[in-house]
């Protein structure tokens, strides 16, 4: 489901499932892995996240996959899920995103939980749509946008679903740079190796003092956010636009 690559001290992840990337149970227990792996291994100091498709970096979950799971099938994914994207938001080293292809939904959470993303050129999209399928924006993505983009824009983009091409999504904020995409994954080890040239104590508690409060909040509502979601998803409402959604997938 993702690969592993080494590159002096910077691990490369790329998701591999295919050219959406759909994200199942699989996919997520291989990045917990991987992500856990790199936090406690002390020869990787960074982080690159990427996919080697160049048509998305990820769809977003696997509509499909999960559109008949039982409540608690569903629950033990959305959770080890948000696990993850924690894990990945709270990792006390530098993370990039290179966003070669389109960033949807879980995919763009996913991002959303590194320190900086960087996006290709051209006619690829980022957003989260999930009200467009009668879902929330899980609680931890929804307090990191409002961080990035601000209060006012985070409202537009979770309250209407609208995709923002790159370089509205560099002008708002929600992306660090935009550039060629044969570009994307070597600009992402330059401001690695940047940053591993620093002070690695002081960076680790300078994104400390920036993720703690957002972990805080997350973490004391997390049952409650669960809930919540799967209310949702399971409601007359969504089962139609879900079952839309999968048909086109």
């Amino acid at each position: 489901m993702i690969q592993i690559d080494d590159q002096d001290g910077i691990a490369i992840i790329r998701l591999d499932r295919g050219v959406t990337n759909a994200i199942n149970l699989d996919l997520v227990n291989e990045l917990a892995e991987a992500v856990e792996h790199i936090r406690t291994d002390p020869r990787l100091r960074s982080l690159v996240l990427g996919s080697t498709s160049e048509k998305f970096f990820s769809i977003g979950f696997d509509i499909p996959q999960l559109f008949d799971l039982p409540e608690n099938d569903l629950r033990a994914f959305f959770d080890a899920f948000n696990r993850v994207c924690l894990a990945l938001f709270t990792l006390p080293k530098p993370t990039v995103a290179a966003l070669t292809g389109h960033t949807i939904a879980g995919g763009c959470i996913l991002s959303l939980c590194c320190d900086y993303r960087f996006m290709a050129e051209g006619r690829i999209w980022m957003g989260l749509n999930e009200i467009k399928l009668g879902v929330p924006v899980p609680h931890l993505p929804d307090c990191i946008l409002r961080s990035l983009v601000g209060v006012r824009k985070a409202r537009d983009m979770m309250e209407t679903g609208e995709f923002c091409g790159p370089d509205e999504s560099l002008a708002i904020g929600l992306v660090d740079d935009v550039c060629p995409r044969e570009k994307v994954s070597e600009k992402a080890v330059e401001r690695l190796r940047a940053l591993g040239a620093l002070p690695s104590l002081a960076f680790e508690t300078i994104k400390r003092s920036r993720v703690e409060g957002i972990e805080k909040e997350v973490l004391e509502r997390w049952g409650q956010k669960d809930r919540e979601f799967l209310e949702c998803w399971y409601c007359e409402e969504a089962r139609i636009l879900l079952k839309e959604a999968m048909e086109k997938f």
